[in-house]
Parts: C-alpha cells; structure tokens; sequence
C-alpha cells in the first residue's frame, strides 16, 4: 500500500479545506494510506512541512493542496511560483513523488471554488501515480 504525506495550507481555508476532503477520498479510491497531515499557515510554507514529511521513512509520496488567490498586487505569483519551484526541488532531492495541488497565481476567488475538489484529488492521484514507477 501507498503511504502518503498531505500538506495543506490554512490560508484560504474555506477552499483547502474542501480540497483535503477530496484527497483524502481519492487516496482511498487509489488505496493509499494518508499517514500524516500537516497543516501550514500558507502555500509558501508548504516547503518546510514537505521536507519534514519526505525524511519521514513511512511515507512515499505526499500531495500539497493550496489556494493562492489573486490580489491588488503580483504577491500571488511571488507566493506560487516560489512554492512550486521549491515543491519540485524537494520531490527531486527526495527522491519521492509531490502531487501538486496548489492553486495560482491569477485565480479568483470563483475558480478556485469551481476547482477545488478536482485540485485535490488530482494532486494525489499525480502522487499515488508516479510513486507506482
């Protein structure tokens, strides 16, 4: 069986919040077993819990949901795109598969409700997916 890591940002928490329950019913869907959740301010972060979870021996992959939504200023794209890229480097240095479930930058409010659950579930299955290489 799959054992996985879940990161989720408490920033947004109306819309992570649906994405965690949509995970957590594709893992099981997929068979794998979430073994630790970690919650975490924001998108930006996800990074710190990440790397906790991908040292852990018991997990094999993790998924990190997020919802970064667009504001009066570019700080949505800062926050995304430096999660995403520092999300990649961990899953590599790891050597362990991240699902990328984070929302941004430029999404409204609306879309990331519209996305939210399809954002959750499919971070996981890209995990659950890729740990079965």
């Amino acid at each position: 069986m799959t054992k996985m890591a879940l990161i989720v940002s408490e920033f947004n928490s109306e819309i992570t919040a649906r994405m965690k329950i949509a995970a957590e019913e594709r893992a099981k869907e997929l068979g794998a077993e979430i073994v630790v959740v970690y919650s975490v301010p924001g998108a930006l972060d996800s990074p710190f819990a990440l790397k906790k979870a991908l040292k852990r021996k018991d997990v094999d992959c993790a998924a990190v949901l997020g919802a970064v939504i667009k504001g009066e200023t570019d700080h949505d794209a800062v926050v995304a795109n430096t999660a995403a890229d520092k999300i990649v480097q961990l899953s590599l240095e790891f050597e362990k598969p991240v699902g990328f479930g984070v929302m941004g930058p430029n999404c409204t409010w609306e879309k990331a409700e519209e996305r939210a659950e399809g954002y959750g579930k499919r971070a996981v299955e890209a995990a659950v997916k890729l740990c079965r290489l």
